[in-house]
Parts: C-alpha cells; structure tokens; sequence
C-alpha cells in the first residue's frame, strides 16, 4: 500500500518527469548550484589576480595571461555539475517513480 506522499510523489513526476528530462532543462536547473559551488575557486581566482598579480606569477612561473584559461576551465566545470548534478537527480527519481509504480502494481493484484 502507498502512502499518501509516495502517491503526491508519483501524481507529481508523471506531470515532469518530460519536461525535467531535456537537456536545456537540466542546465538550467542546475546552474545555480552549479554556479554556487564554482564561485569560491572564482573568487579565490580573482583575489589573487587583481590583487596581488606579481606573486601569482611567481608562484606559477607563468605569465598572468594565463587567467583567462583559469576562467575558460571553471566555466566548463559549471556546466559540467549543472548537467550532471542535474541528470543524476532525475535519473534517482525516475528510479523511485518506477519502484512505486511497481509496488502500486503489485498492490492492486
């Protein structure tokens, strides 16, 4: 038997469980924590570039162009988390979607 909130759970994801499965939506769903998790490396980046440029560049013996590919890795880690993070939690409640909906089954017979 199904408890009142496993059956609010199963009313809810049949209603989105398409629109939460694209792609586009699974970006933009987790970019925000995404971009929380990515902002203290960031941070941390921009600190020691503006703020104090000649010991970052002789702390990595490189010349401080090197910032932009800094930017260009921790976008790419955002993106990367948003979706993934993302495609992980819809994968989990696809998989508690369709356990009930076996146990809803098995119920009724």
């Amino acid at each position: 038997m199904l408890n009142e909130e496993e059956k609010k759970f199963i009313v809810q994801w049949e209603r989105d469980r398409v629109k939460f499965s694209t792609v586009k939506s699974k970006f933009l769903r987790g970019l925000p924590m995404a971009l929380i998790f990515s902002f203290p490396i960031f941070f941390s980046v921009i600190m020691v570039y503006f703020f104090s440029p000649e010991w970052y560049t002789k702390v990595s013996q490189n010349i401080a162009g090197s910032f932009l590919v800094v930017v260009l890795a921790v976008m790419i880690i955002v993106l990367f988390f948003s979706f993934f993070r993302m495609h992980f939690k819809w994968e989990m409640n696809e998989q508690l979607f369709e356990e009930l909906k076996h146990k809803e089954k098995i119920n009724k017979s």
